[in-house]
């Protein structure tokens, strides 16, 4: 198959490579398509074995505890494993721990890994399953030992041998080259050919087996990001997990960062994918609205969902994605600032706040400080989260251009909202004609805030539509 090569298969205490630890390691090197070493050790993984996992495995917390720790095996590991190639069922998984192991002896582990579920795929494309099991029923192989590391390791040099018969040597051997040449990183399911995602502006999309997407991102540089997807599995547990999941990448193309910006926000609230933490759909915006008499009490209302106008934002403070961030926040200052709690409406009651009889407020509450200055003082503490205006008077576009592409996007906007990103003349008037309702959305408008100070120096033409305000 190739010159050179070790057969690895591992346990561990659970699936995650930076938390959990190795405790069985088997291979076998091959030379020329001879065995020249055979070698297995049990780990003492130096951390507790869930009965799940001992279940699973057959291996105990008794029968790893006089066993040797992973950096007195490293050394013999590192010699098996010198000039070869990893082969590995779903190497993903035992090179992230490797990966792992090594960085804490503050070695930095450089193999080359082949991956025997890819290698699967391309030999048996009409197989829809290329797990170990599905592998040992459709060719008839059996073991003893399953989930133990040698006897999985048997499984798949018993395998790599039959495909060798049943497709022929020179097959098998083109295949696992194909798959060196810089697919080595790829996740073990993925069947959109990474060379198609273009390296340019826009957002991806990655599937598994349901019509939902996985994760939802955005880059100038497509390809160059979802391999650093890939490429981070084996450092970290939520790139890892993600990375067995992954069936197919789509991706939608734009002409400037300011676009991908946009679609990822809209997209990742509309699909609501597994793996985003950020973007998710925000139903309880709410932000502050301060009085304007400096008698009135509570000197702060909270303004929540529809009524949170951009064309009010000169009044309101904020925003917030939920009551209790609001309310958190409002604590905060109220506390940095020596401001009365029961002016502000945290606290009910007459008279003296608690705050003012331990020193933390200057007595508005109690006549020793002017409702006047403590309203000012109000003001200039809640200045920086002050709400902006809409500082045109009506719609503007914001123009991308990728002479690389040659695709043009203008992004148009009113108040705040993203109205419509058009690309052609009947398209930009019939979306600057639109009278629809707009929707207020605090990732846009955060986004608008940074980008309108600059436009030019983010990438994109400011232009004005005066003439359909």
């Amino acid at each position: 198959m190739l010159p050179r090569y070790l057969v690895l298969d591992l346990e561990t205490t659970g699936g995650s490579p930076v938390h959990d630890r190795i405790t069985e390691i088997a291979a076998v090197r091959i030379e020329g398509g001879r065995e020249v070493a055979r070698w297995s050790t049990l780990v003492n993984p130096g951390t507790p074995i869930s009965s799940f996992i001992q279940n699973l495995t057959g291996i105990s917390n008794q029968m790893v505890r006089t066993a040797p720790a992973f950096e007195e095996v490293a050394p013999r590991l590192l010699e098996l494993l010198d000039g070869a190639v990893l082969v590995a069922h779903n190497a993903r998984f035992d090179h992230g721990f490797l990966l792992n192991e090594f960085a804490r002896l503050e070695v930095a582990l450089r193999v080359k890994t082949l991956c025997t579920v890819r290698l699967s795929r391309r030999l048996y494309p009409q197989q829809r399953s290329h797990g170990l099991d599905a592998i040992m029923q459709r060719h008839g192989l059996t073991s003893k030992q399953r989930h133990r590391a040698m006897g999985d390791v048997d499984v798949l040099l018993a395998w790599l041998e039959l495909a060798a018969r049943e497709l022929g040597a020179e097959k098998i051997s083109h295949q696992a080259q194909t798959l060196l040449q810089g697919s080595a990183a790829l996740p073990p399911l993925l069947e959109t050919p990474v060379a198609d995602i273009p390296e340019s502006a826009g957002v991806y999309l990655f599937y598994g087996e349901n019509p939902l997407p996985l994760y939802i991102g955005k880059s100038v540089k497509m390809r160059s990001r979802v391999m650093s997807h890939f490429q981070a599995s084996g450092r970290e547990t939520r790139e890892m997990r993600m990375a067995q999941e992954i069936r197919r990448v789509e991706w939608i193309e734009t002409a400037g960062e300011l676009g991908a910006l946009l679609l990822e926000a809209r997209l990742v609230k509309q699909k609501q994918p597994l793996h985003n933490r950020q973007l998710r759909r925000e139903r309880g915006l709410c932000a502050w609205r301060l009085a304007a008499d400096p008698l009135a009490r509570p000197l702060l209302s909270l303004v929540r969902g529809e009524d949170l106008q951009p064309r009010e934002f000169g009044q309101l403070y904020g925003v917030y994605r939920s009551k209790n961030q609001a309310l958190a926040s409002l604590r905060e200052l109220a506390e940095t600032h020596a401001l009365c709690p029961q002016a502000l409406g945290l606290e009910s009651g007459k008279g003296r706040c608690f705050a003012q009889q331990i020193g933390r407020c200057k007595g508005v509450c109690c006549g020793q400080e002017k409702p006047e200055l403590h309203y000012l003082r109000l003001q200039l503490a809640l200045d920086q989260q002050k709400l902006r205006l809409w500082p045109y008077a009506g719609k503007i576009g914001l123009r991308e251009h990728d002479p690389r592409t040659g695709r043009t996007d203008i992004h148009l906007f009113d108040q705040w909202c993203h109205l419509a990103t058009v690309h052609d003349e009947a398209e930009l008037e019939q979306a600057l004609s639109s009278r629809g309702t707009l929707a207020f959305d605090l990732d846009t408008y955060r986004l608008l805030v940074k980008r309108l100070l600059l436009p030019a120096k983010m990438g994109s033409e400011l232009i004005r539509f005066a003439h359909h305000a």
